[in-house]
């Protein structure tokens, strides 16, 4: 046999290209919440914010300025706790502005770019992260709740609605907080913007205080507010605060067909622009 002939028996067969399929979104949502919630473990400080405050905010709130407020035929403390929760659930947006901001300015996001991943997982990740970690803060709020004397008293259906109508209108804080994240350069301008309107948006409204003392386009403004529907119907479902005035403004005599039309009206209005900003901040 020839030296050739000897070189083409011997000859290793190319190998066959790897078909590589990459991950389902599930899976790479999965991926960007696990990613998240390991930098709590790493930086658990990152949870001050739902965890301290809102203990703080529930225990000054009942005992400092609970006796002072006198609501007819309900304990200010109970009365109090939808208001805490509704604003907790509404600073839902600082949390994705800053992450978003943040992973935006150190390039993290570019990097994901260049991986076989859709750039919407990155989005969905970090809203469900969000989530999880405003209901972190509603949990150690009901638990400082129970101690201080908080109850529900409507029976566990009306309960689990509550708190589904508080998700549902954090999901819609969502959307505003990733675009404002997009939108703005630096994790200081985000926090700017976030706290001098959030901040003042959650005390105009029926959270810690009854609008009736209000002066009446002040009060109109509050009970316009979409937050006072949201506290409205958390404080009717759990039987801690009493109907509506007949006086009130319409959104407070249906709280929670208003707290559902609220909150789909901001995910239909600022979803679209969030995404936009996003892709527009992720393109060269």
């Amino acid at each position: 046999m020839t030296d050739s002939a000897v070189q083409q028996a011997t000859r290793v067969a190319p190998a066959a290209p790897h078909d590589f399929q990459p991950p389902g979104f599930v899976r790479q949502v999965t991926t960007m919440v696990w990613r998240s919630l390991k930098h709590i473990k790493r930086q658990p400080e990152m949870l001050t914010d739902v965890t301290i405050q809102p203990v703080m905010f529930v225990l000054l709130f009942a005992f400092v300025f609970g006796g002072s407020i006198v609501i007819p035929g309900f304990i200010y403390r109970e009365w109090l706790m939808p208001g805490i929760m509704a604003q907790t659930m509404a600073f839902s947006a600082f949390i994705v502005a800053i992450g978003l901001n943040m992973d935006l300015g150190k390039g993290i996001i570019d990097r994901f770019r260049s991986l076989p991943i859709s750039r919407g997982s990155v989005l969905v990740g970090r809203s469900i992260y969000s989530i999880i970690h405003s209901s972190i803060g509603i949990f150690v709020m009901s638990v400082t709740g129970l101690a201080i004397g908080w109850r529900i008293h409507n029976g566990v259906g009306k309960a689990l609605l509550a708190f589904g109508l508080l998700l549902l209108f954090g999901f819609a804080m969502i959307w505003v907080g990733i675009l404002v994240g997009s939108s703005m350069r630096s994790p200081e301008a985000v926090n700017g913007l976030m706290f001098t309107t959030i901040f003042p948006i959650t005390f105009l409204a029926n959270t810690f205080a009854p609008t009736v003392g209000m002066a009446s386009w002040l009060r109109t403004l509050a009970e316009w507010n979409p937050i006072s529907a949201l506290v409205q119907a958390m404080r009717e479902l759990w039987g801690n605060g009493p109907a509506a005035l007949p006086d009130a403004a319409l959104p407070l005599h249906y709280p929670v067909l208003t707290t559902v039309l609220w909150s789909v009206a901001i995910t239909a209005v600022v979803a679209p622009l969030a995404v936009r900003a996003f892709i527009r901040r992720t393109t060269d």
